[in-house]
């Protein structure tokens, strides 16, 4: 055997429950590190109530006293319909799916069944979809002729809200990061800046900074400049996780992605993980299917999958955000 001819099609209950709810739910949505809504019924709205403030009377006679309801801000996400492909010659398609085979615990090479090769597939495929959906909802840009132009991502979001001054924003210089401790001061001023609402979340432990690489790289810098042991160690282990007073720093790793972009190279937002809401549909448009076949006309094994797709900024409110001039 040196190619693979077997077409595989998952439609209905199966494009759901075997390909997309493994990369968009669990820990692979908690990977993503933002709000991640995945089947909601069409269109899909998305909610954020604020609770009413003072809601406690004095108790003085029988009756309903209530006032106006709660504050719900509502907004309804732009659902894409996208797709992906994706062509392998067949000698490296069966190379590659052999590999991820080989790695399996108790797998009888010289007895490959369907269902393992199935999984192999399948797997190779929903990795590359997974990174395509994470870089699109970050550097996503509809008015780009090519590339990531799917549908708009956060940071196109970011782009024309802060333009509109609908977001609270602020710029950087290049000089500015000619200073490992300017990473610190941006942090702090992302923080003083944010609106109340935001620093009252920060106990909820969903408040995050999301940054690009550069400035990930210049916090470490300066963490590593701290004269203490465990600044010592850092340095040669590495750090896991980073955090600011509590708050985690998230390096989105777009350096690669962003380079042949519009949208700003260098940034550093401030808000709820909730706050930005990433959502796919594969359930509500005839067609939505993911499929993998073999072309023997150009000896060429293809993967295609059609569903929807769509991110949202939530509450500009609750969004500080930072970028190099």
């Amino acid at each position: 055997m040196t190619y693979l001819e077997n077409a595989k099609q998952y439609t209905g209950s199966d494009l759901e429950n075997i390909f997309f709810r493994p990369i968009l739910t669990g820990q692979s949505a908690k990977d993503l590190g933002v709000r991640v809504l995945y089947n909601m019924p069409q269109d899909t709205r998305v909610q954020l109530w604020d609770g009413q403030r003072n809601i406690l009377q004095k108790f003085t006679s029988a009756g309903w006293a209530g006032s106006s309801p709660a504050t719900k801000i509502e907004k309804s996400i732009d659902l894409q319909r996208v797709k992906a492909e994706v062509g392998f010659a067949a000698a490296d398609y069966f190379s590659m799916v052999y590999e991820k085979i080989a790695s399996i615990v108790d797998v009888n090479m010289e007895d490959l069944s369907g269902t393992i090769l199935e999984q192999a597939e399948t797997e190779l495929f929903r990795k590359t979809l997974a990174e395509n959906i994470r870089a699109t909802m970050w550097v996503g840009d509809t008015s780009a002729s090519s590339g990531y132009n799917t549908f708009d991502g956060f940071l196109k979001q970011l782009k024309t809200q802060s333009t509109n001054q609908t977001i609270y924003n602020f710029t950087y210089q290049d000089s500015d990061l000619a200073d490992n401790g300017y990473a610190e001061e941006l942090f702090d001023k992302l923080w003083s800046k944010a609106d109340p609402r935001t620093q009252d979340l920060k106990g909820e432990g969903q408040l995050a900074y999301f940054v690009s690489s550069d400035i990930c790289y210049l916090y470490e810098k300066y963490l590593d400049e701290k004269g203490v042991d465990s600044a010592y160690i850092d340095s040669v282990n590495g750090r896991p996780q980073l955090a600011y007073h509590g708050i985690p720093v998230v390096d989105v790793r777009m350096g690669s992605y962003l380079s042949s972009t519009s949208l700003h190279k260098s940034f550093a937002l401030l808000t709820d993980r909730r706050n930005l809401v990433m959502a796919v549909n594969t359930a509500d448009m005839p067609g939505n299917e993911v499929r993998m076949w073999y072309n023997p006309d150009e000896m060429e094994n293809r993967q295609r999958a059609v569903f929807m797709a769509g991110c949202l900024l939530l509450d500009e409110v609750l969004i500080t955000y930072a970028y190099k001039q």
